[in-house]
């Protein structure tokens, strides 16, 4: 009698998406008690954990979810419609890991395959310190016994009271090649690491991006990963920025489509109104332009298969600003469409348009694009 073999077959992949969903429904339900509170999400971010969205994107054969780059930003697009100020502390975890996976891509030096297997095992949470840093990068290094010692104070460290691993910059004073700028990684639970309790702010109160004191910490020299001169646009940012912008713009973008269904509930007895006709007309084009313009920035970053450039950074940098203003006017819109119902916080849309303004003040600013912008198209360096 003839035998047959079975190969069993690979067990199906998470819809990651479909999870967030899930999981935004049950963060609404507490979003504005965070905001009124001043308080960091930790329960959404314990769910997070759980559902295993710390490691979606690392890889399978190291370990991962392998959740794709788009449905990386449509998690945070979907968290972001039940809570914005968890999907924006997620999505800076998020810039960071996927970098981690495009230099794992590349074969980039040093490599990214053991902290993606640490993500993977541990659920690991990343906390960035590009607010406080970008090109000029901040906090001291001094030699010391073959590595160095780290002082400093990091700003804007969201997701910070439940991080595990600060990825940062502290700038060495070279006696040779002078100030340059060293990128690394600090534990966040060792002696010497005290994370503040000084978030109050407009928008975007639950994140949790209090600044992060680090106090005569231990940095070895093999735990360096980027040595750059300071105040200069190094390749790095060219690896960086186009996989950044569409994984933080998802996070606004999903709290303006937040904002546009409630205010389409909230006008419904007004709807024969012109004046709420031509506003809510005026709202969801502004939407549908910054949705043109995420789904473009998304699309090229081709799934982290793009080749760095100044002009692809540019490109980049252009559609964050284009983003920016269409995002923040469809809130906008939003408000003056419900009128003064929406200036009660009851309402939800007032939370919305102070997260939203959030948008304005990541690196780089408008103002600071158009510079980056300009000096490109002079052929000069970008900064």
């Amino acid at each position: 009698m003839a035998t047959q073999t079975v190969t069993p077959s690979a067990a199906p992949r998470t819809d990651f998406v479909a999870v967030a969903r899930e999981l935004a429904a049950d963060f609404a339900t507490r979003a504005a008690q965070h905001d009124a509170d001043d308080s960091f999400v930790a329960e959404n971010y314990a769910a997070l954990k759980k559902a295993k969205l710390f490691s979606a994107p690392v890889p399978t054969e190291l370990g991962g979810g392998g959740a794709s780059y788009e449905d990386h930003c449509e998690i945070i697009r979907a968290i972001a419609r039940g809570c914005g100020s968890t999907a924006l502390a997620y999505s800076m975890h998020s810039h960071l890991l996927q970098a981690l996976v495009w230099r794992h891509r590349h074969n980039a030096t040093p490599p990214a395959e053991p902290l993606l297997r640490r993500i993977a095992a541990e659920e690991l949470v990343l906390v960035s310190s590009g607010g406080s840093d970008w090109v000029d990068g901040s906090g001291k290094l001094e030699k010391k016994n073959g590595g160095y010692v780290f002082n400093a104070r990091k700003i804007f460290g969201s997701g910070g009271p439940s991080g595990d691993l600060l990825l940062t910059t502290g700038i060495y004073d070279d006696p040779e090649k002078g100030p340059t700028v060293l990128h690394f990684g600090v534990n966040l639970h060792q002696p010497g690491v005290t994370i503040q309790d000084n978030w109050r702010t407009l928008g975007m109160r639950g994140t949790g991006s209090n600044d992060i004191v680090i106090e005569n910490v231990d940095v070895a020299d093999a735990g360096v990963s980027v040595r750059r001169p300071k105040g200069t646009w190094a390749p790095f940012f060219d690896v960086v920025t186009p996989l950044i912008w569409p994984l933080v713009c998802a996070a606004y973008l999903g709290v303006a489509e937040s904002a546009r269904e409630l205010a389409v509930a909230h006008v419904q007895k007004r709807r024969d109104d012109p004046i709420v006709q031509i506003t809510v007309g005026e709202m969801d084009t502004e939407l549908a332009n910054a949705v043109a313009v995420y789904d473009d920035m998304v699309a090229t970053a081709k799934g982290l298969d793009y080749t760095p450039s100044h002009g692809l950074s540019n490109i980049s940098y252009k559609r964050k600003t284009i983003f920016s203003r269409s995002a923040t006017r469809a809130v906008s819109c939003a408000m003056e469409a419900v009128g003064g119902g929406s200036f009660f916080r009851a309402a939800g849309i007032e939370r919305a348009f102070r997260d939203i303004q959030g948008i304005r003040f990541h690196p780089w600013h408008e103002r600071r694009s158009y510079l980056f912008s300009g000096r490109i198209a002079l052929g000069l360096d970008p900064v």
